[in-house]
């Protein structure tokens, strides 16, 4: 891609997409431009990936072809003033700010193309998994362009607008949900007799297995499972313990209640 991508907000989660997008050669790193409030932060990721980086945004956001909101929901609505005005023709608003709908950018910015993603945080490590929704203006290299991005930290899927809040509640929150697990893996581990940081190996890379047997093979989960269940055995007795304890309902509503709390925070 040789256009200019411009981030408005310098975090982590700013730094993680534009590790990924370096590291996958989906952006050369001399058309990234980075603005952040702090210089120090400024400084950190000009050294970390050799791009562009200040506070403000005067000298590029005219120039930008993307310009990415990565920001705090409640800097949002003045962040988004700063720049208003200032884009160019054509340029593409991305936001990866939570809560924040199509229609409330596009009231503030009336003249661009939006793009509303939910990505989470094992983007820092390449393995994120982002959902986007698309308004009806965006042309399809600007759709394949974002699908890039997020796909160079992880994977990435396109969804309704209304889904994102579904989203949020699954794989935005989700990450807490599968450190709860692991920790929990490794607590019963060592009641069980095994050395902390050995449990904790174990859980994590057992986890990280699974999971990589479902999206590499397809197959359903509960397939997979039943391949490790056998008649009267280890696992069985493991599962019929977490159905009595109601793991799997727990679960389910986990992911609804923080469903329903992002669709709360939406209406704010």
């Amino acid at each position: 891609m040789s256009k200019i991508w411009a981030f408005i907000g310098g975090g982590a989660m700013a730094g993680a997409i534009i590790g990924g997008a370096k590291a996958n050669g989906v952006i050369a790193p001399q058309d990234i431009y980075v603005s952040d409030h702090k210089e120090k932060r400024c400084q950190e990721l000009k050294d970390l990936y050799d791009i562009n980086a200040m506070v403000g945004s005067e000298g590029f956001i005219s120039k930008a072809d993307y310009v990415v909101l990565a920001i705090k929901p409640q800097v949002a609505d003045k962040a988004i003033n700063e720049i208003k005005g200032k884009l160019k023709t054509g340029a593409v608003v991305i936001s990866i700010v939570a809560g924040l709908t199509i229609d409330s950018i596009q009231q503030l910015l009336p003249e661009q193309s939006v793009v509303r993603v939910m990505p989470n945080t094992p983007l820092s490590v390449g393995e994120g998994m982002s959902a986007y929704a698309l308004s009806p203006e965006v042309a399809d290299e600007a759709a394949d362009d974002v699908k890039k991005l997020f796909e160079a930290c992880g994977k990435a899927v396109e969804v309704k607008e209304y889904m994102l809040d579904a989203v949020t509640g699954l794989s935005g929150s989700g990450p807490a949900y599968g450190f709860l697990v692991i920790d929990a893996l490794s607590d019963g581990g060592v009641a069980a007799g095994l050395p902390r940081q050995t449990a904790t190996l174990l859980a994590a890379q057992t986890i990280l297995g699974a999971a990589k047997m479902v999206l590499e093979t397809g197959k359903h989960p509960d397939m997979l499972r039943d391949q490790v269940t056998s008649p009267a055995g280890t696992t069985i007795a493991g599962v019929r313990v977490m159905e009595q304890q109601g793991v799997r309902g727990a679960m389910i509503d986990a992911v609804i209640a923080a469903a329903d709390r992002s669709k709360e925070l939406g209406k704010k």
